[in-house]
């Protein structure tokens, strides 16, 4: 290889490693002050407001719920129809509403909204943030004593962490639904049947589970799309920017933490 070439490589990574060291004290240093605003801001009379923290909710999760119905129910039949596929050629196709029920409600079901969440709702944040980064919104704000984390990023934290659990036990219920329906059909029994099935199959550690995820979720997909509106340039080109690369590292973050929760409470 060419010295220049691998020296402009070295460089480009030691560049792009930098960046990410940073934008990761970035996200840190906001999710710090947004805690710090949540819990003194009626201290300095900044309190978070209540309305704000209100229209984030509807804007992440009630907003949410039609395309995350739909594709959880997908999911659950399509996971029902392969399961029951692969099994009933060892003639224990019946353990397919077992394996359904705790692979829903441990990793897909909180994966499913995690996703759809990053994809619809931190997409939006960061093109908003960023829209005010450009058009100098943010820096008025600071002009009128306002603390944007505190106006911006605090309720969206807010939101995250408390409908997230909610969207995530609606992804649950509608895998379950999906899978339910090809499961009375492919095995011959009633829904009476299949949720006594379910049921039996699970324990409250595996709706904890998917629950304790889900709010970490929520908090990675507020940290990474504000980060990212907050450090949008270059106008309308760096706010579609800091959009895409939002969702791509939102979406990112929850598969490790998925991997590293799943990692750790196997082990």
């Amino acid at each position: 290889m060419n010295p220049g070439g691998l020296r402009g490589f070295t460089e480009r990574l030691g560049q792009r490693a930098a960046g990410g060291v940073e934008d990761f004290g970035y996200g840190a240093l906001l999710l710090a002050e947004s805690l710090y605003w949540l819990v003194l801001g009626r201290w300095w009379q900044q309190p978070v407001r209540l309305r704000a923290m209100a229209n984030e909710m509807v804007e992440v999760g009630v907003m949410a719920i039609p395309v995350l119905s739909i594709l959880s129910f997908a999911n659950g039949a399509m996971m029902a129809m392969q399961g029951i596929y692969t099994l009933r050629e060892f003639g224990a196709e019946s353990q397919v509403i077992t394996g359904l029920a705790v692979s829903v409600t441990r990793e897909f079901g909180v994966l499913m909204a995690g996703i759809v969440v990053a994809g619809r709702s931190g997409s939006a944040i960061a093109a908003r943030i960023g829209t005010m980064q450009m058009a100098q919104e943010i820096d008025a704000l600071r002009v009128m004593g306002v603390a944007p984390v505190r106006y911006l990023v605090s309720p969206i934290l807010v939101a995250f962490v408390v409908m997230m659990p909610l969207l995530t036990l609606l992804a649950d219920s509608m895998a379950m639904l999906g899978g339910g329906l090809i499961s009375m059909r492919e095995l011959d029994i009633s829904f009476a049947t299949y949720l006594e099935r379910v049921g039996s199959a699970l324990t409250p550690a595996d709706l904890w589970q998917g629950l304790v995820k889900s709010l970490v979720f929520g908090v990675l997909i507020a940290v990474v799309a504000t980060t990212n509106g907050f450090n949008a340039s270059k106008g309308a080109e760096g706010v579609g920017r800091a959009t895409t690369r939002s969702v791509v590292l939102s979406i990112s973050a929850i598969v490790v933490a998925d991997m590293l929760f799943t990692f750790f409470l196997i082990l």
